[in-house]
């Protein structure tokens, strides 16, 4: 049976359970909100839902106990007014780490022992912060980290070159914020690699549409969930399949001791390994700096690095 909960019924925790019963990826879902007329109507919508699908997914409310069994936990409540006109994600640290702090107990009371994502934001202090106050294993629990700017990255590169998006490989690195960074030295395009590809093509003007690509998708319903929520389904897949699959997130990285967005491969017991790629001296400059920024967020919460 296979059987994943959600924490956080916001738009990524709404959406995310909605592709889930699409997909029909799930035998069982269990919802969770602190508000409960939310996850009761969202229970209502997706019952409704499943009428005309071919599939059904067993749906369970509210109940921290049913997670005992469960393969797979996501963690996304979070409050999107709490992001700032700059669009600074630590800004949401105040209040999601309290989030956390509330939650975290239950999750370890429920005699939950599968893998926890986290999406909620700052997504590196966020997904250390619950390893920390959970005791679960490193590789249990990891965040989406850049798995979502990788896809950003992808599509502008895609567009740049007029080559369809998914055939462009590489990664994003680091934080999942504003000291993220795509390290070029890895994007390929077919089998090629990018620079070889086209040698007139502006590296600083792309990097400039990677981080436009986020805030264009957030700026005209001030909140973004398809890509993430898809991001997490396909985790959440990986996990269940044994996959073995290679994809950018934020898990612990033991030279650095903090959870940071890099390469690793995902699979039954979650993060199963790292996947090291040799990056230029540049780049490796703005991964200590993005190592740096997650450790001095995260050294203002009550536990801090050890």
């Amino acid at each position: 049976m296979r059987k994943v909960g959600i924490i956080g019924l916001g738009h990524v925790g709404a959406t995310l359970a909605y592709t889930l019963v699409m997909e029909g990826l799930v035998d069982e879902l269990v919802l969770i909100d602190k508000e409960e007329k939310i996850a009761v109507s969202e229970e209502y919508d997706l019952l409704d839902a499943q009428v005309y699908l071919t599939g059904k997914t067993k749906l369970i409310i509210q109940d921290y106990q049913a997670l005992c069994d469960a393969d797979v936990l996501v963690f996304c409540a979070g409050k999107i007014s709490a992001l700032g006109d700059d669009g600074d994600r630590f800004k949401e640290l105040v209040l999601t780490s309290r989030m956390v702090e509330e939650v975290a107990p239950k999750i370890k009371q429920s005699g939950f022992k599968g893998v926890l994502i986290t999406i909620t934001n700052p997504c590196d202090v966020i997904a250390a912060y619950m390893q920390q106050l959970t005791g679960f294993p490193t590789n249990k629990v990891f965040g989406t980290g850049t798995m979502l700017d990788t896809a950003r990255m992808k599509q502008a590169v895609g567009r740049t070159l007029s080559v369809d998006s998914r055939n462009i490989g590489g990664y994003v690195y680091g934080e999942h914020g504003d000291s993220q960074f795509v390290a070029w030295s890895t994007v390929t395009v077919g089998e090629r690699p990018l620079l070889e590809w086209t040698k007139n093509i502006e590296l600083q003007e792309l990097d400039e549409k990677v981080r436009e690509g986020g805030w264009n998708a957030f700026a005209g319903k001030g909140y973004t969930s398809y890509g993430i929520a898809t991001c997490g389904a396909r985790l959440i897949r990986m996990i269940l399949t044994d996959s073995k699959t290679i994809v950018p997130v934020s898990a612990y990285d033991p030279s650095s001791n903090v959870y940071v967005g890099q390469p690793a491969v995902i699979g039954g017991t979650g993060v199963e390994s790292m996947v090291e790629c040799p990056l230029t001296e540049r780049e490796q400059e703005s991964w200590t700096h993005s190592v740096k920024i997650i450790k001095e967020a995260l050294s203002t919460l009550p536990l801090k690095n050890k």
